[in-house]
């Protein structure tokens, strides 16, 4: 039988991963003893890798396939199959950002010319300086990276999604390398597998099927035809709603996907026009 070899993101991804896999119908657990988890996909064999060693791994054809953040792909020979757009904290893509001390005199990138900068990400500050024009001592950090300023590093290029880690240590953000998001990436060779390839597109269309979902309700509703318009007119929809025959000629049914957010204000329009039988469903998945 043939395998997909998958990498799953090990620390602050993992339980975001598992938890996007469980809605899209792949069971993941984890073991405390183990860096193979249990998938109950007998053609997925899943392996626990960091996500700053994914690509490398994947490029090498150790795994056929992984997640991990844009961040960590800069010159890898992958392929990027989908964007999950979803982190350890929230939705939003995670931010790769320039910080000094509050007090520094570095105000922008070109003051750091032949300045210590402390990162975990290397390559992309390197990128980064080359197209600024700026020379600089970049080195990698095993962690902690907020406390090493102004002591060990002039600045410090250091990923954030709520920068409350930089505010607690007096950093003071110059500028935003990058922003990233969570990518699913795949080996070049794997790709030229059919199986594989299939697998792997299966997998990304029910996981972006998730992602799609959040925020949306599903709702259905009555309402006379002589009422239909006015009821279409004030109903956001994410294309066009459903309408259709009931019964009795002169009712319809409407169905439609609209913003979770919305619908306080909208249920109460709905009814004050003349729409009946109004019911909230909620969606787990959404193909476009």
């Amino acid at each position: 039988m043939s395998i997909l070899k998958l990498g799953i993101p090990a620390g602050s991804l993992q339980e975001a991963t598992a938890e996007l896999f469980k809605k899209a119908g792949y069971n993941i657990k984890f073991s405390s003893r183990s860096y193979y988890p249990d998938i109950d996909d007998p053609e997925i064999e899943c392996l626990l890798i960091r996500a700053q060693e994914m690509a490398r791994y994947v490029e090498q054809g150790i795994l056929d396939a992984g997640i991990t953040g844009y961040d960590w792909m800069f010159g890898k020979d992958v392929v990027e199959v989908s964007e999950l757009i979803f982190s350890k904290v929230s939705r939003r893509p995670v931010r790769w950002v320039l910080c000094v001390p509050e007090d520094s005199p570095i105000k922008s990138v070109k003051d750091l010319e032949g300045k210590r900068i402390a990162t975990e990400a290397v390559e992309l500050t390197n990128q980064y300086l080359a197209k600024h024009g700026v020379t600089a001592d970049v080195e990698f950090s095993w962690g902690a990276t907020e406390v090493k300023p102004p002591l060990l590093a002039d600045a410090i290029v250091e990923v954030t999604e709520t920068g409350s880690s930089l505010r607690a240590n007096n950093l003071r953000i110059v500028d935003e390398v990058l922003q990233s998001t969570t990518r699913l990436i795949a080996n070049k060779n794997a790709l030229k597998d059919s199986f594989k390839k299939a697998k792997l597109d299966n997998l990304a269309l029910m996981l972006q099927s998730c992602l799609n979902a959040e925020g949306k309700v599903g709702l259905m509703l009555n309402v006379r035809r002589k009422d239909l318009e006015a009821v279409i007119n004030g109903l956001p929809a994410l294309q066009k709603p459903t309408v259709s025959a009931l019964s009795d000629p002169d009712w319809v049914a409407i169905n439609t996907i609209i913003d979770e957010s919305v619908v306080r204000k909208i249920i109460p329009h709905l009814r004050d026009v003349g729409a009946t039988g109004i019911v909230e469903f909620p969606i787990n998945k959404l193909i476009d």
